[in-house]
């Protein structure tokens, strides 16, 4: 940290150029008994709430954002799991990558929504960039576009056709 102020010192930075190249703390507020992951490391939460500060970079996920293989159970969801873990597994990205690849392709080749699409233009240009937790936030989009398309029921259709 302080080569990084003596270096931007030296090279005549102005203060808010300085800090722009400083890392953000991330506060986390967790509720009581949450679950989260830090650098692959599943952590729970006491009794009571509780407020972290993050220092430095890691990889960190609310239990709210974390997937199960199990639960990878439609398109967008198998897009987002290889990513997940691309981003908790920096190390061991290979398989994953191919993963995502493969299901981003089969995605993009069955919906022609011009914003769905350009989503995932975004989604893949972060993963190529290793930007993961980025692709993962447009990655919901995707559950949004998808569970719109799953919740479509056509006029016409009649409540028993529907429910049966």
């Amino acid at each position: 940290m302080t080569s990084i102020l003596h270096g931007a010192l030296g090279k005549g930075l102005h203060q808010e150029q300085i800090c722009r190249l400083l890392p953000m703390p991330l506060k986390l507020s967790l509720k009581p008994h949450e679950k989260f992951v830090v650098n692959g490391v599943v952590l729970t939460n006491g009794d009571r709430r509780a407020t972290l500060v993050v220092e430095n970079k890691a990889s960190i996920l609310r239990e709210k954002d974390i997937l199960q293989q199990t639960q990878a159970d439609t398109p967008a969801k198998r897009i987002y799991f290889p990513i997940m873990m691309m981003y908790l597994q920096p190390d061991e990205t290979g398989p994953f990558y191919n993963e995502f690849a493969v299901r981003m392709t089969e995605f993009m080749n069955a919906i022609s929504n011009r914003e769905a699409l350009a989503t995932c233009v975004a989604i893949s240009k972060d993963v190529m960039s290793g930007n993961f937790y980025k692709a993962l936030m447009k990655c919901r989009k995707l559950f949004e576009f998808e569970q719109e398309r799953l919740n479509y029921v056509p006029h016409g259709v009649s409540a028993d056709v529907e429910n049966g």
